[in-house]
């Protein structure tokens, strides 16, 4: 086979060559966007669910769904170090910049820059960081009195009100994308549940669609109680029989190539269904494949090169990241999380009990603390209910087990 003609494409946050098996998400937001365009009440949306599920993806199609209706668009990817004020006024500097050419009236939009200058310029305090101090690339004077008080809750309430006013008068929408929701300070978070309040309520053109892991519901409540009705959430999860199918076989045969039944069911046996992985599995599949139809055969040959692939960009890559204590305390949780099958029958790793864990390294819970608080906040493992732990990446805890 080619390898030139490739058409598998695994990359963080890379579309694959076909969306499959996402069609749901796409009509709602499509409904989404129309009744907001038309003035009918709708909540922000939320997508939830394991590394590898296609989240930056599909976040990213939604963009391109906002984008074609004329909407003012902006995405950032929230960090755990930096305050969500600098990245927010950018992104909304870019939404309204796409909305003005539309609009009729400039100095209305010249007025907003003014409110959105001021609330960039915040973050040039006398204790900012030299790093975050920045200039917001807006000619006119800073607005006074308007999104600038310092509070972040009081003045992102501001900014997005007048923010959806400018949309309003060209008759279209803003939507904000932000993607890693859940590194977000608890303090951003509040201030953004507080602004979709508002929104909401006053029923302004604007949404918030946010992608983080499994846990982000529950960051959304710790902020605020009512968060939990405040926004639509929807998991992204892996692909089933039909959809992942679809991915390896409608690239294919664009090429002009086919797989035989058996390599498909190898396949989905290999990748579990998870986009990242079918496209991995893919890959390499082709690679090795001698010719047309590629067969079940030609999948187990290939499988160790995309196994060891994952070990070191996906998974190795991961668990460098983690500190000896760190590493001790995943190779604890690979271990009692043994794989069973789920409603799917497919094979997961479970949640463990925090007590557990602690109970196998012979240690007090309170002890392991900052390791487990530590690989929270690296996005590694995540807290699904109170008192238990669940790694972020699928198969991460088999991939633990087959290490030295």
């Amino acid at each position: 086979m080619d390898p030139v003609r490739n058409p598998y494409a695994p990359g963080a946050g890379q579309r694959p060559p076909e969306l499959a098996g996402r069609g749901r998400e796409l009509e709602v937001f499509d409904v989404v966007l129309e009744r907001v365009a038309r003035g009918r009440p709708e909540r922000s949306l939320m997508l939830t669910g394991l590394r590898g599920v296609g989240k930056t993806v599909l976040l990213n199609t939604l963009r391109s769904q906002a984008i074609n209706r004329l909407w003012g668009t902006g995405k950032i990817e929230a960090r755990p170090d930096q305050s969500v004020r600098r990245p927010v006024a950018a992104a909304l500097h870019m939404a309204v910049r796409e909305l003005a050419p539309h609009h009729r009236a400039p100095d209305r939009v010249d007025a907003f820059l003014g409110v959105l200058k001021a609330f960039a310029l915040r973050s040039n305090a006398s204790n900012a960081k030299l790093r975050e101090r920045w200039q917001p690339g807006i000619d006119g004077p800073a607005a006074s009195g308007r999104a600038d008080s310092g509070d972040i809750e009081i003045d992102l309430v501001e900014l997005f009100t007048d923010a959806a006013t400018v949309a309003t008068d060209v008759g279209t929408g803003i939507a904000l994308f932000i993607d890693e929701m859940q590194d977000l300070a608890p303090t951003d978070v509040s201030a953004l549940c507080a602004a979709c309040h508002e929104l909401s309520q006053l029923g302004a053109p604007l949404i918030v669609v946010g992608a983080g892991l499994p846990h982000l519901p529950a960051v959304l409540s710790a902020a605020k109680s009512y968060s939990e009705r405040l926004f639509r959430y929807q998991r992204i999860d892996r692909l089933d029989r039909i959809a992942a199918d679809q991915a390896l076989g409608a690239p294919a045969q664009r090429e002009g190539v086919e797989y035989e039944q058996k390599a498909l069911d190898v396949l989905y046996e290999q990748s579990g269904g998870y986009p990242y992985f079918v496209q991995a599995y893919g890959k390499a599949t082709w690679d090795h494949a001698p010719r047309s139809p590629i067969t079940a055969a030609d999948v187990r040959v290939a499988a160790p090169d995309a196994e060891a692939e994952l070990a070191v960009g996906f998974f190795g890559s991961r668990f460098e990241r983690a500190t000896p204590a760190e590493r001790e305390y995943m190779r604890a949780m690979a271990t009692l999380a043994t794989e069973g099958p789920d409603a799917d029958g497919q094979d997961m790793d479970a949640a463990v009990p925090t007590a557990e864990i602690a109970r196998a390294l012979g240690r007090k819970p309170a002890s392991l603390s900052p390791a487990r608080d530590a690989l929270i906040k690296k996005g590694l493992i995540y807290s699904g209910e109170r008192g238990t732990v669940a790694f972020t990446v699928p198969h991460f805890g088999r991939y633990l087990r087959t290490q030295p």
